[in-house]
C-alpha cells in the first residue's frame, strides 16, 4: 500500500473518532463548542488587526521622541535640523488667554465642545466643498489630529483609518475635551523645530504663548494645515491670507468682536527669525518645499531624514559675504538686496543660493527667496533671442541690422518704439557688436525676424517656465519685458554653456533614513556622460524635451558656440562697457552678459565657463527704481559677479569653450557684413559662421543716388523732384528699412549726438526675413 493511501486512511479513522466524541456530547455542549468555535473566528481578526493598537495614554509619554531630519551640504556640513521634540515644551491649557486656543478651535474643530471625536457636521461640510466647489477640505477634529499626529503614522490605508477611529473614541473616552485641547496644542507641528504652540510662540514671535496678541495666536493656529505652505519665512503672502482666514472664523465663532478682529487683521507683525540655527537659510527652505513635494511633514519632522545636497557651504558663505558687502556700498543708488545663484551647468548641482541680502532682515523681507521669485531680466534675456535667430540661421554673428529710429506699427495697439538705454543710435551694426554693446533696437528686430512665439518655444526649451503664454507679450520681450526666475535663467545659460545641451538644476544629491538606507540618489558624473556624449555625437536637437533623460539637447553646438563666443569678446561689447570693465576675469575665458530693465527695478549679471555659472541680482523687494546710474549695467551686479568668479575661479586652469568642426571663419566686410568686392574694396574683418551660413552676396554698397541739396538727405516719397543732386553714398538695407543711406550728412543736436530720421514698419509676427 503507498504512503499516500496509508495518510488518507489513518485520516478517516481519526475523522471517525472526532465524530464518535461528538455524538456522544450533550446538546449544551455542542452548543458551547459551536458558539466558542464562532466566535474565535470572528474574534481572531480582530485581535491580529489591534494587538499593536497604541495606547492613548502615550499621548503624554514623554520617551514618545521622533527622530530629526538633517539637511546637510555636499561635504556633510550641517545646514539645518527639521526636528520635533527637542524644540518642545508643555504649557497648561489654564496659562492661557482663552483666544490663543479659541483660535485653533474656530479654523480647526468648530464643534469641539460639542462632538465625541468626530464631527458629521463638519465631514459633510468638508465633502460638499470638495464635490461642488472643487476645494479640498479635511474634516478631521482636533481628537482625531492628536491621534494621527502623536500616535499613528500619516499613511493613508483602511486599517490606519480604523485603527484612527477607534483611538479617537478611545481618547474621548479616557481624557476630558481641556485635556484633549491641551494634549493637542502641545503635539501639534507648527514648522521647522517647533512642535507645540509654546515653541512656535518662540520660533516666530519671540514670545511664551500666554503672551501672544490675538493677531500673533491667530498666524500660529493657521500653521498646523500645511506648516510649509503657510511658513511666514517663505511664504508670507500666504501666511497672511491663512491668518485673515483664521480671524474671520474667530469672529463667525463670536470669539472676538468686529473691532478685535479689524485690529488684529491691519497689526503688523515682527518675527524672531534671528532665533533659527541654520546656514543658508534661503536654500534651505528651498530644499525643504522641495520635500514636502515628496514626503509628509511628518515624515519631514520625524522620520530622520538625511538629506546630502549640492550646495558647498564654503562657496555659499564667500558669495554671501561679497554681495552683503556690495549691496552696502550701493546705499546712494537706492539698491536694497540682492541675491545670487551658482551652479555647474554640466551637473545642474547648485553649488550656492543666496535669496537676499539678509535673511534675517524682516524689515526689508529679507526672508522672500529672490532667485525662485518672479522678474524682468531687462537686456540679459537678449543671448536667447540671437541664439534662436542663429538655430534658424536667420541671422549670424556678421548679419548687419540698422541700428536707427524705429516704430513698429501694431494693428490696433499704439506705436512700439524702442530706444537705447544711452538714448543714442549707431546706424548700421552687425550682431556680434549689437549684443556685446546690448543694443535695443536690433535686438527688438531680431525678435521680429524670430516671431514671438518661436522665441519662446526656443527660451521655453532652453529652461524658461515662465513664459506660459504667448498671446501676452510682444516685441518688448528681447528687452526683458517677460518675468522669469533667476533659477530658469541658471538653466538658460546653462543650456548655451553646455553645447546646446540642457540639464535641469539639480539640488539634491542623495536622501537616506537615519539607518543609512538610500531612498533616492543623483550621480552628476552620470549626467557629465550624458552632456558628454550628446557633444561627441554632434546631434542635432530631438524637438521634444525627454523627461526621464539626464540632459537634452535643444540647440545645435555651432549656435550655441557663437553666442558664447561673443559674449566673451571684450573686443565686441568694449564700446558700451569700455575695454576694463568688471565683466573681465583676468588670465580666464568667460562669457558674461548684463541685463537693466528699463524702469531700473532690476540689475543682472550672468556669466560662465564650462564648468560654471554665476547668476547675480540686485534692486528692491518692493519693486522701487534705482539710480539711472546703474543703467548700464557695470555697476549693481557686475561687481559682485566679478568678486564671486575670480574666487571661484582662482587657481582653475582657463578653459576656452571648444570650437565645433562646423563652425568655420571668413572674411566680410565690416560694415555691411558681405562679401568683400575686389573692384570696391571695403573695410574687412574676421568672423565666424556656422557651415553654410557665409554671406554670398559681394558687397555693392556705394552707389549714386539723388539728395536733396537743403538735407543732404534722399528724397522722401512725396517730395518734389526738382533741384536733386546725383552723389556717391554708401547705401545699406536690413529687413525692416530698404536703402539707408550710411554716410549722408545728418544734423546733430546741442549734445553732439546725431539726429536720425525715424522709420515706420508695419508689424505682425513672422512677416520679416532677412
Amino acid at each position: 500500500m503507498s504512503k499516500r493511501r496509508k495518510n488518507q486512511q489513518r485520516l478517516k479513522v481519526n475523522l471517525s473518532r472526532v465524530f464518535q466524541i461528538l455524538q456522544r456530547l450533550s446538546l449544551r455542549a455542542k452548543v458551547g463548542i459551536a458558539v466558542g468555535a464562532f466566535l474565535f473566528l470572528i474574534l481572531l481578526p480582530i485581535i491580529l488587526f489591534f494587538h499593536d493598537l497604541p495606547s492613548p495614554k502615550r499621548l503624554n509619554d514623554a520617551q514618545n521622541f521622533p527622530i530629526s531630519t538633517k539637511i546637510l551640504d555636499r561635504n556633510g556640513k550641517l545646514l539645518y535640523e527639521v526636528y520635533a521634540d527637542k524644540n518642545r515644551t508643555p504649557i497648561k491649557l489654564a496659562d492661557l488667554p482663552p483666544y490663543v486656543y479659541q483660535a485653533s478651535i474656530a479654523i480647526e474643530d468648530q464643534n469641539f465642545y460639542h462632538h465625541f471625536g468626530f464631527d458629521i457636521t463638519g465631514i459633510i461640510r468638508a465633502l460638499k466643498n470638495t464635490i461642488f466647489q472643487q476645494r479640498l477640505q479635511g474634516g478631521s477634529t482636533i481628537t482625531q489630529q492628536l491621534v494621527k499626529t502623536a500616535l499613528l503614522t500619516p499613511k493613508r490605508t483602511v486599517s490606519r483609518k480604523i485603527k484612527e477611529a477607534v483611538l479617537t473614541l478611545m481618547t474621548e473616552a479616557l481624557y476630558s475635551k481641556n485635556q484633549i485641547l491641551e494634549m493637542y496644542l502641545n503635539n501639534i507641528p507648527y514648522g521647522g523645530t517647533s512642535w507645540g504652540i509654546e515653541a512656535a510662540a518662540h520660533t516666530y514671535f519671540d514670545t511664551d504663548a500666554k503672551n501672544l496678541t490675538i493677531a500673533q495666536a491667530a498666524l500660529i493656529a493657521g500653521l498646523p494645515a500645511s506648516p510649509t505652505t503657510y511658513s511666514p519665512f517663505t511664504r508670507p503672502d500666504l501666511a497672511k491670507q491663512r491668518q485673515v482666514e483664521v480671524l474671520k472664523r474667530m469672529l463667525a465663532e463670536k470669539y472676538i468682536t468686529p473691532d478685535q478682529e479689524k485690529t488684529a487683521e491691519s497689526e503688523s507683525l515682527t518675527f524672531a527669525t534671528s532665533k533659527i540655527d541654520i546656514k543658508a537659510p534661503h536654500f534651505v527652505f528651498y530644499i525643504k518645499d522641495l520635500l514636502s513635494q515628496q514626503y509628509s511633514d511628518y515624515d519631514i519632522a520625524r522620520s530622520g531624514l538625511r538629506v546630502t545636497t549640492t550646495l558647498d557651504l564654503d562657496i555659499q558663505n564667500k558669495a554671501q559675504a561679497s554681495l552683503s558687502a556690495e549691496i552696502n556700498k550701493l546705499k546712494n543708488y537706492r539698491v536694497g538686496n540682492g541675491a545670487a545663484v551658482i551652479t555647474n551647468p554640466k551637473t545642474g548641482e547648485i553649488l550656492a543660493m543666496i535669496g537676499s541680502r539678509d535673511y534675517f532682515d524682516a524689515t526689508h523681507d529679507g526672508q522672500f527667496n529672490v532667485t525662485t521669485g518672479f522678474r524682468q531680466p531687462g537686456s540679459s534675456i537678449k543671448p536667447l533671442n540671437y541664439v534662436t535667430a542663429f538655430e534658424s540661421q536667420k541671422l549670424t554673428p556678421g548679419s548687419m541690422l540698422l541700428d536707427i529710429p524705429t516704430c513698429f506699427q501694431v494693428a490696433g495697439q499704439p506705436n512700439y518704439c524702442p530706444k537705447n538705454y544711452d538714448g543714442t543710435f549707431r546706424g548700421p551694426v552687425q550682431v556680434r557688436f549689437a549684443l556685446g554693446n546690448s543694443l535695443n533696437i536690433p535686438a527688438v528686430k531680431t525678435l521680429a525676424i524670430n516671431g514671438v512665439n518661436s522665441f519662446i518655444n526656443s527660451a521655453t526649451a532652453m529652461g524658461i517656465t515662465t513664459w506660459t503664454d504667448p498671446t501676452r507679450y510682444g516685441l518688448s520681450l528681447t528687452l526683458g519685458g517677460g518675468e522669469v526666475t533667476m533659477l530658469d535663467m541658471a538653466t538658460a545659460y546653462g543650456t548655451i554653456a553646455n553645447e546646446g545641451v540642457r540639464v535641469n538644476l539639480h539640488p539634491i544629491l542623495k536622501i537616506e533614513d537615519y539607518t543609512g538606507k538610500v531612498l533616492e540618489q543623483y550621480d552628476p558624473q552620470n549626467t557629465v556622460k550624458a552632456v558628454d556624449d550628446l557633444t561627441e555625437q554632434n546631434a542635432s536637437p530631438s524637438g521634444t524635451l525627454d523627461t526621464n533623460a539626464l540632459a537634452n539637447r535643444v540647440l545645435h553646438r555651432a549656435t550655441t558656440y557663437l553666442i558664447s563666443h561673443i559674449l566673451l569678446d571684450n573686443n565686441a561689447r568694449e564700446g558700451a562697457f569700455g575695454p576694463s570693465s568688471q565683466l573681465i576675469i583676468p588670465g580666464h575665458t568667460v562669457s558674461v552678459k548684463t541685463g537693466t530693465t528699463n524702469d531700473l527695478r532690476d540689475n543682472w549679471t550672468i556669466g560662465y565657463t564650462p564648468n560654471l555659472l554665476t547668476a547675480v541680482w540686485v534692486g528692491n523687494n518692493d519693486n522701487t527704481p534705482m539710480n539711472r546710474a546703474l543703467v548700464s549695467g557695470i555697476t549693481g551686479a557686475a561687481p559682485i559677479w566679478n568678486d564671486i568668479m575670480r574666487s571661484l575661479l582662482k587657481g582653475v586652469k582657463d578653459v576656452w569653450p571648444d570650437k565645433p568642426d562646423d563652425v568655420q571663419s571668413a572674411i566680410i566686410c565690416a560694415t555691411s557684413g558681405l562679401v568683400p568686392d575686389p573692384n570696391s574694396p571695403c573695410p574687412t574683418r574676421t568672423e565666424y559662421f556656422w557651415q553654410g551660413t557665409q554671406p554670398n552676396q559681394l558687397d555693392a554698397s556705394y552707389r549714386d543716388i539723388w539728395i536733396v541739396p537743403t538735407t543732404g538727405l534722399p528724397p522722401k516719397a512725396g517730395d518734389s523732384t526738382d533741384g536733386l543732386q546725383t552723389q556717391h553714398h554708401e547705401m545699406l538695407s536690413d529687413p525692416f528699412t530698404k536703402d539707408y543711406c550710411v554716410d549722408c550728412t545728418r544734423p546733430v543736436d546741442d549734445k553732439g549726438h546725431t539726429v536720425f530720421e525715424q522709420y515706420f514698419v508695419p508689424y505682425s509676427s513672422g512677416t520679416f526675413s532677412p
